[in-house]
């Protein structure tokens, strides 16, 4: 059976990126996209993830005027598609079976700002999540691969880092939290608009 499940505690808080937040580098709620999530996985869950709604497009603007430091009030988005913001571990032997999950994590929150400097944008971005044990699981540091990729308009690559991050579960507890905050800088094409370029992030 699965553990008890703990209560939720908040990640970060404040309009600004701030330290000391989870297990890495401070993340503020300031442009987070979150939904709230259960804090217990029943035992034989169906993991299977619905797809997402893909919104309709949205009609063409101008593009706003940066404000005099260089940041910009339009933003690349970032997203984490349902399929790939989860990552789960069973035991050897036991693939797909929800009764011998190791572990389970998944991010709950996206963030991101914006500078642009002369055809160029800088992306402030940052992503929290948390690991939760299953029944095959128990307290310790786990790793989380993590893939994040951007795209312009027009779905071309312009960037793509691989790197970890570690979220350690404590002794007493069930769940345990992590956050990052990372930038990258991408070419902006004359013509286009920041909020139709994508950075995506996923635990793969």
């Amino acid at each position: 059976m699965w553990r008890d499940a703990v209560r939720v505690g908040v990640l970060c808080a404040g309009l600004a990126f701030v330290s000391g937040c989870g297990g890495g580098d401070g993340l503020s709620t300031s442009g987070f996209s979150s939904e709230r999530l259960p804090d217990r996985l029943p035992a034989g869950a169906d993991l299977a993830i619905a797809p997402a709604a893909v919104p309709a497009a949205a009609p063409a603007a101008a593009p706003a005027a940066n404000y005099a430091d260089g940041r910009s009030p339009t933003c690349p988005q970032v997203v984490a598609w349902p399929n790939e913001k989860l990552k789960t571990v069973y035991q050897n032997g036991h693939d797909g079976d929800p009764n011998f999950i190791v572990y389970r994590g998944e991010i709950t929150k996206l963030s991101r700002e914006c500078r642009f400097y002369g055809g160029r944008v800088v992306v402030k971005y940052g992503y929290a999540g948390r690991v939760l044990l299953g029944p095959k699981g128990y307290p310790g540091s786990f790793t989380l691969p993590v893939s994040v990729t951007a795209q312009d308009a027009y779905q071309a690559q312009l960037a793509r880092n691989r790197g970890s991050v570690r979220v350690t579960v404590p002794g007493d507890q069930t769940v345990g939290y992590f956050s990052m905050v990372r930038e990258m800088s991408l070419p902006v094409r004359t013509g286009t608009r920041l909020e139709d370029y994508k950075i995506f992030v996923a635990l793969k």
